[in-house]
């Protein structure tokens, strides 16, 4: 999420205030009796593949960041989301950082399953600068491989890199979803011995 937004005054529907809200009380009941497991997640954001990039969106195939990824999955799962996210500029995690926050990472904190185990359907949030603040996220699909909106392109299916594993802030489940595949996690980082770079 880090592509400036060429038209700035497009709030893609967002509240206009300058820190996130606290999360409403959520209701973590899938839609329509669909089953909120982790192959529906991976099937929801396969969905999204090819939407273009369009920084603060989240409209599946008209366009989206990393964030609106996210965001339209859970939609697609839960129906209304938990919580809006404030109109945000590409450094925005940047400035909270350098406060002591991370946005991002707090965001995922409150609505998300923290998990040491990532598995397929899991949310992975990355620092792109290792020593800097977590600005990207995007959702396992295999145990090497993750799909993200890939800032100046589109909705992509990535190799899950060395380069990536080792900027992994966290990995997340979405509600109601236990017992699937899942990988070593550890100090924050997808474990190096179970997933192979080469």
């Amino acid at each position: 999420c880090n592509t400036e937004n060429p038209h700035p005054e497009e709030r893609c529907g967002a509240s206009r205030h300058e820190g996130w809200p606290q999360a409403l009380e959520p209701a973590y009941l899938p839609v329509a009796g669909r089953p909120a497991s982790p192959a529906r997640a991976v099937e929801i954001a396969r969905a999204w593949l090819g939407t273009p990039y369009v920084h603060q969106a989240s409209a599946k195939g008209q366009g989206t960041d990393c964030l609106g990824l996210i965001r339209g999955v859970w939609r697609e799962l839960y129906g209304a989301e938990p919580e809006s996210p404030p109109p945000y500029t590409p450094d925005w995690n940047e400035r909270f950082f350098a406060q002591g926050a991370e946005p991002l990472l707090d965001a995922a904190r409150r609505n998300l399953i923290p998990t040491s185990r990532a598995g397929a359907g899991d949310v992975l949030v990355f620092r792109i600068v290792a020593a800097g603040p977590a600005k990207h996220c995007g959702i396992l699909t295999e145990e090497r491989r993750f799909i993200h909106a890939y800032a100046g392109r589109s909705v992509v299916e990535s190799w899950l890199s060395r380069w990536w594993i080792e900027r992994t802030a966290g990995a997340f489940r979405f509600p109601g979803q236990m017992g699937h595949g899942q990988w070593a996690m550890g100090n924050g980082a997808i474990a190096h011995d179970r997933l192979s770079t080469t």
